[in-house]
């Protein structure tokens, strides 16, 4: 083969005979590393058709991956002919390559991700991989806010990167606007913000938003909505929202419609009130009022899609007596949501949807018993949740003792499902061990990490080219962490 794939002598310089690590190698330079091929009528002799099975062994060592579209260590085309017909791809980039109609067929091998993949026309389906296991966690960042942080939302906006928003509470310095540089989260932007508890990005077509919400009570109360503007490459402020006492934002699309929801936690004294939803105007490119519905002291939405179906649900924290209230999951119906079930709770804080091998889930986060007099009011119970295909509602699951948990994230590695709890405060101390709590099948959730944080507020799980990250915010601290989980 090589005898017929090398050029003349004369042609080109001659191959070299190397030695790496104990292994031989011919090394080729110049053009010949791009023009190594041969006709295999020449090869195959008596074959009017190229053989339905072959071997073809070769060790190539690449010292670096140039970054093209289209460029393959093995491929075969018709004689005479462009036409690619079979191609073997490789990549030390952990993203999919772009799919375009002659990829189809193709074989794509990814050094990072050690996996071989096939192009489908649509996606790249996996032949083989090495799955990633989580192996331990490691601190990787000490990130100072620029005051206590109540909420991290992490995001990509394409050509620019990987973002952090940082809901602070101090309102003088506002909030931060963290973009991912050499390995580390650093400051981009100062946002105004009023004694901010959440961020939420969303997209609208091609547009990107940014929202928070502000809890100062003033008169007006209003919460911000930020559009990336990207001539100047920052966000700027688009559309003000009346809302009272704000403590989260929830988007989401529907038929086509994009919708806003607000957690309005209390107005006043008063934490029986409404929670508005909005829906995106796109004549007017603003959010209007759609639907409201009635909250007591709400913390947290989650949307999420089963089927056919969307729901929406509420965290419900305090009704101005007590604790030990219903937290309410909504469907929509004819246009808007409706009860679909009420689901008893303690003080929550958090809802988090995630599915396991077609089944679906829902994690409450409960953060106090009804008053301080009961034993351990912090220290309770937080309910994982199994939508029962049989009842058509959501049953107990799995009770996990939390200690005034204010957050649930949910996050894989490889094949391996994960949950992390923010436990915030136990009633002595904001220095406590927050869990990650790993899917064992028929034994559910089990504790497989104890990372030690301080007023632990609100966990996100990210990826870049460096690995896999955990961020945690602090509450009661500018110092907010990352960590890396280290696999194998």
């Amino acid at each position: 083969l090589l005898a017929r794939a090398l050029p003349r002598p004369g042609q080109a310089p001659p191959p070299q005979m190397v030695q790496s690590r104990g292994s031989r190698g011919l090394r080729l330079a110049g053009a010949v590393t791009t023009a190594l091929s041969f006709p295999a009528s020449q090869v195959f002799t008596n074959c009017d058709y190229f053989p339905a099975e072959f071997s073809l062994v070769a060790t190539i060592k690449i010292p670096r991956l140039k970054q093209k579209r289209n460029e393959y260590i093995f491929s075969v085309v018709e004689e005479r002919s462009d036409s690619l017909l079979l191609g073997l791809r490789l990549s030390e980039n952990p993203s999919d390559p772009s799919l375009a109609e002659p990829e189809q067929g193709q074989l794509w091998f990814n050094a990072q991700r050690k996996g071989l993949f096939i192009c489908d026309g649509l996606t790249w389906r996996t032949l083989l991989q090495n799955k990633e296991r989580l192996d331990y966690v490691e601190d990787y960042q000490d990130l100072y806010t620029r005051s206590e942080t109540f909420d991290v939302e992490v995001f990509s906006i394409p050509s620019e990167g990987l973002f952090m928003a940082a809901a602070n509470r101090d309102s003088l310095s506002g909030s931060g606007l963290y973009k991912w540089r050499n390995g580390s989260f650093q400051l981009y932007q100062n946002m105004s913000t009023q004694e901010a508890r959440a961020w939420k990005h969303f997209t609208i077509d091609d547009k990107i938003f940014l929202v928070v919400a502000n809890s100062r009570e003033v008169e007006p109360e209003l919460s911000i909505i930020y559009r990336w503007n990207r001539q100047r490459r920052r966000f700027l402020r688009h559309q003000t929202l009346e809302t009272h006492g704000a403590l989260d934002w929830e988007a989401f699309q529907i038929h086509n419609h994009s919708f806003l929801v607000v957690a309005n936690h209390r107005r006043d004294s008063n934490h029986n009130i409404n929670s508005v939803i909005y829906r995106w105007n796109p004549n007017t490119k603003l959010f209007e009022v759609n639907q409201t519905l009635s909250t007591s002291g709400a913390y947290d939405w989650e949307f999420f899609t089963v089927g056919p179906y969307h729901f929406l649900v509420v965290a419900n924290t305090f009704d101005g007596q007590t604790t030990a209230i219903s937290s309410t999951v909504y469907v929509w119906l004819d246009g808007c949501f409706q009860t679909f079930q009420n689901i008893p709770t303690v003080g929550a804080t958090d809802w988090e949807m995630f599915q396991i091998d077609g089944r679906f889930f829902l994690a409450v986060a409960n953060s106090q018993k009804v008053s301080d007099r009961d034993a351990s009011p912090y220290s309770i119970n937080s309910t994982v949740y199994e939508l029962s295909m049989l009842t058509q509602t959501f049953i107990r699951f799995q009770d996990i003792l939390t200690h005034s948990a204010v957050d649930w994230e949910f996050f894989t590695i490889g094949d391996e499902k994960f949950l992390v709890v923010a436990n915030s405060y136990d009633g002595s101390s904001y220095s406590l061990n927050s869990i990650v709590y790993r899917w064992q099948g028929y034994e559910g959730f089990v504790p497989v990490h104890s990372l030690p944080t301080f007023g632990c507020r609100d966990w996100e799980h990210f990826s870049t080219d460096e690995g896999s990250f955990l961020i945690y915010s602090s509450a009661t601290s500018r110092l907010s962490k990352v960590f890396r989980l280290k696999t194998y």
